[in-house]
């Protein structure tokens, strides 16, 4: 290496006047969607593509042109341009279009690891498709920071290197070496001033509109640039990257670029390239890299725009809530629902894996990904499309569950009686669970109800009973009676028919990654005679001794909790002795920002709902199940006055309905908060204090648990763009001593932290309501008027958290269980010759490991899981619970993310073993 060294020394002094290669890329960064809707840009996008191909053609252009590392800009204008697919697929073969590696360019911190996985294979297999060879080129220009898993996933495609920018303040070298949070490493380049804009700000002066070309102008810009560069760029190949968002090349710079020769006053050899060719330069020189950055890159741009421009943009995470929370279901329904159950389906019972219409899912979802539309900063219009986008991912996944389930239901052993419901529970869990379950059960609307004293309420009579025959006590929570559903045949005509829902909640043992059944009976007659006729008799489970220890409180084995005057809750952990206050604390403060940034006015008023008064009701006390509604309103400004920016002396309820639900045997505490919004220009938060010692606190994160500082830099109020408490989340954060802890585990709420406050409140951001639109006069689609829901569960511990646990209950909340109903009148329709037990596990986990994805692919089970632990973990993945006769794989293979064999396949009989190493993702195909 010292060698080598000196060796590239002592060249450069020995060929001081030699040129050095520059690479100039062409392409334009395509935000799909922004200040302008879809169709809007796209109408610019033909214009862009129609004469960049035609000047391909011509030879105008040397090409290639690269399409901003995404693949999808050419699905778009194929749309409208069919009869140039042939052309395309000509220039895709020979390589003078450059296209992907993704689908799309996504925010990285707002999607699920497995949505990156599956959004860089879904692009690499179109530029395929295209004909041509996807690129291996890390291109995340404009994102908003970046994850530490990023380097990891990028080497699992086969990438080479990476290009940033923002997130990562610019170093003295543009060269560095990126180790994710698994240890690996990834060379990289980070843009300058500007960005991937820096060439068109400097030289084509974009932000210049009246400035017209002039070549001697041109030309000087163009040297003092490229000297710029070569002052960063230690390493022998530069970069011109020409790919400003939504612009065409530039017809005069780009000949006066290549008319220039090489020589002592120009000492630069310009070549028409792609970023694939610069990293085969660049990483020729990989051992000249001494910089190694390490994790997540979220620094804020701090300095001066005249050296850097970038900005982090950190509020996008509580931007239009909405959003955040339709793809986290729609992500849960596809990873934990439509593809495990497909794949259970198939194996057991021989159902068609849905491949089509689970790729169909994932393409809408994947559509709504870009870092502009995901993270809600765009314009009204955009938004809206965005519902219809959620809308077709969620209907499919949710009707390939349906489908799989009630496949699997009807291949149950065992007939259905006209008296009888068969109900199957669906754990989607590789772990196995036990406890209390809410089902809303669909009873016959023709079965007998029995009165309660003088006939005041009917309540349908039904008897519960496991898979092994045993009867199951229950918990009446709700009932719906004379409710309409329809029964599909596809030989005859819909059918209405008529059902009493009933909630209950029951115990139930649930195998992992499987199902069990329950069977429902109609209750009993009492004896009739020729004076009293039959009638139904009461079917009742004692209901003492409840949960409620009072009128406000409650308790379980683990916790006991008492509901305060003003709403908020004091819990004691009764395993630790330890007493938390003042949880669900709500703050209210103004927000006069817009959907990338949180706007923190000076004139501003914190409300708190500590004090206010609360209305306590109690809504279930039973053995199973206890529920507390506990309403508060909070009088906050109705709005913010922009003329004098304060906020307004006007003011409006905020109405806030918390259920909160404890049941027996669980050591969390449930909390659904129903928002009903009708203020503007605020920002809503909820405290947990956790009185815990701590510096550090962990949350979750794509493929990765994260240990962040609770404190803020030092230096933080010098900076231009000041680091911010709120940080992100994909699913829960916890903070804890050696006495003491607290996880928050929530659905769809991305922005957590820890308040660096005496008592460590753990703050977890509802929502967001803002005016201001990108180049607009203001709308209203960021003001979220009307009603928000909210779930999150509040886990006390002792000790270091269980970063694996608070995963799975991450997916237990957000998943939740699923179950189908069948009666007899179904099972004539979906009839099956094959035969399934009444409970089964398809896959069990164990270990300290966590799985994200159980589909069918190429003829195969893939499994991928990953390691959140800072040190190397075991998992033993079991199918031996399968039911007799299915097919048990034998033999594991380790695959890339792409499916590409790594070393060689493993057989074992039952269940497999592996290790995984700190921060590991292991993908695994089983094959019988």
């Amino acid at each position: 290496m010292v060698n080598r060294r000196n060796n590239y020394k002592n060249g450069l002094k020995r060929t001081a006047a030699a040129p050095r290669k520059v690479h100039y890329v062409l392409s334009s960064h395509w935000d799909r969607e922004w200040y302008q809707t879809f169709q809007d840009y796209r109408q610019r996008l033909v214009a862009l593509l129609d004469r960049t191909l035609d000047d391909l053609a011509s030879g105008q252009l040397q090409g290639p042109f690269t399409t901003d590392g995404q693949t999808i800009i050419l699905d778009d204008y194929l749309e409208i341009r069919p009869e140039r697919r042939r052309q395309v697929e000509e220039f895709a073969r020979n390589g003078r279009l450059k296209i992907g590696p993704w689908f799309v360019l996504p925010d990285e911190w707002l999607v699920s690891g497995e949505a990156l996985i599956r959004n860089l294979r879904l692009g690499r297999e179109s530029a395929r498709q295209y004909g041509g060879v996807p690129s291996d080129a890390g291109f995340v220009c404009d994102l908003f920071g970046h994850i530490g898993q990023l380097p990891q996933i990028l080497a699992g495609f086969g990438i080479k290197g990476g290009f940033i920018w923002r997130g990562l303040m610019p170093r003295k070298n543009a060269h560095f070496i990126w180790e994710g949070s698994d240890g690996t490493q990834l060379p990289c380049y980070r843009f300058g001033r500007s960005g991937y804009c820096d060439y068109g700000s400097d030289v084509r002066r974009i932000t210049q509109p009246d400035l017209t070309f002039e070549a001697e102008r041109a030309y000087k810009d163009l040297k003092a640039f490229l000297d710029k560069e070569a002052g960063r760029a230690k390493l022998p190949p530069l970069i011109v990257f020409d790919g400003g968002d939504h612009l065409e090349y530039d017809a005069d710079h780009y000949r006066l670029m290549f008319s220039k020769k090489a020589g002592v006053e120009f000492p630069y050899q310009i070549v028409h390239s792609t970023l694939d060719a610069y990293l085969d330069d660049m990483v020729t020189h990989v051992g000249e890299i001494k910089e190694v950055v390490r994790g997540e890159l979220r620094e804020p741009g701090r300095l001066p725009q005249v050296e850097d421009a970038s900005f982090l943009i950190p509020s996008v995470l509580s931007s239009r809530v909405w959003i955040k929370q339709a793809n986290a279901d729609c992500q849960t329904q596809l990873c934990h629902w439509a593809e495990p159950f497909g794949a259970i389906a198939h194996n057991l019972v021989g159902r068609e894996y849905p491949r089509g219409f689970l790729d169909v899912a994932w393409r809408w979802l994947l559509m709504n990904h870009p870092h502009d539309s995901i993270c809600g900063c765009s314009i009204d219009a955009v938004h809206e499309d965005m519902k219809y986008r959620f809308a077709q991912c969620q209907q499919i996944a949710a009707r390939q569950t349906t489908e799989s389930l009630r496949t699997l239901a009807a291949a149950v052993s065992g007939v259905v009686s006209p008296k009888e419901l068969r109900v199957l529970v669906a754990n989607p869990l590789p772990r196995e669970l036990r406890e209390p379950v809410e089902l809303t059960l669909q009873i016959p609307a023709e079965w007998q109800c029995f009165q309660e004293r003088f006939g005041f309420e009917l309540k349908p009579g039904f008897r519960v009973f496991d898979s092994d025959g045993r009867e199951l006590p229950y918990q009446r929570l709700a009932q719906a009676l004379n409710r309409t559903k329809t029964r599909i045949n596809p030989l005859k005509f819909p059918q209405a028919y008529k059902t009493n829902d009933i909630t209950v909640c029951l115990e139930l043992y649930l195998p992992a990654l499987g199902y069990t059944t329950i069977t429902v009976r109609e209750g009993e007659c009492a004896p009739k005679d020729d004076i009293m006729p039959a009638v139904m008799l009461p079917t009742r489970h004692p209901e003492t001794p409840g949960l409620a220890t009072s009128e406000r409180s409650m308790e379980n084995e683990f916790l006991a909790v008492t509901i305060e005057s003003n709403g908020t809750l004091t819990l004691l952990d009764k395993r630790t002795g330890q007493t938390y206050s003042r949880l669900l604390t709500f703050e209210d403060i103004a927000d006069i920002g817009d959907g990338w940034y949180h706007g923190q006015a000076m004139n501003d008023q914190s409300f708190v709902s500590s004090g206010t008064v609360s209305d306590i009701a109690l809504l279930h006390d039973g053995p199973l199940q206890c529920r507390f509604r506990v309403r508060n309103v909070l009088r906050i400004p109705a709005e913010f006055k922009f003329d004098r920016m304060v906020r307004a002396e006007e003011f409006a309820d905020l109405v806030v309905d918390n259920l909160i639900t404890l049941r027996r045997g669980c050591d969390r505490l449930e909390v659904n908060t129903t928002v009903k919004n009708y203020a503007k220009d605020h920002r809503l938060r909820v405290l947990f204090p956790t009185g815990v010692k701590a510096k550090t606190y962990l949350a979750d994160g794509a493929f990765d648990v994260v240990e962040r500082d609770i404190a803020l830099p030092a230096e933080n109020h010098i900076g231009r763009e000041c680091a911010v408490e709120e940080r992100p989340q994909q699913s829960w954060t916890a903070v804890s001593d050696a006495r003491r802890g607290l996880a928050i585990v929530s659905q769809g709420l991305l922005e957590s932290c820890v308040r660096d406050l005496p008592e460590r409140p753990l703050a977890l951001t509802l929502f967001r309501s803002t005016r201001r639109t990108v180049l607009t006069d203001g709308e209203p689609g960021g003001q979220l008027q009307g009603e928000l829901r909210f779930n999150y569960w509040l886990v006390p511990f002792c000790g270091a958290a269980d970063r694996s646990r608070f995963c799975d209950l991450g997916v237990r909340l957000a998943a939740g269980l699923r179950d189908v109903q069948m009666t007899s009148a179904d099972m004539m329709i979906q009839r099956s010759k094959a035969q399934v037990p009444p409970k089964s596990s398809f896959l069990s986990l164990n270990g300290a490991a966590v799985i994200t994805s159980v589909r069918e692919i190429e003829g195969t089970l893939e499994v991928r899981l990953f390691n959140p632990q800072t040190k190397t973990a075991s998992a033993r993945l079991d199918f031996s619970r399968r039911p007799r006769g299915a097919k048990n794989p034998n033999r594991a293979q380790r695959v890339d993310f792409e499916g590409h064999p790594q070393g060689k396949p493993v057989v074992f009989a039952g269940a497999f073993k592996t290790t995984l190493k700190p921060k590991e993702i292991v993908t695994l195909q089983f094959a019988t």
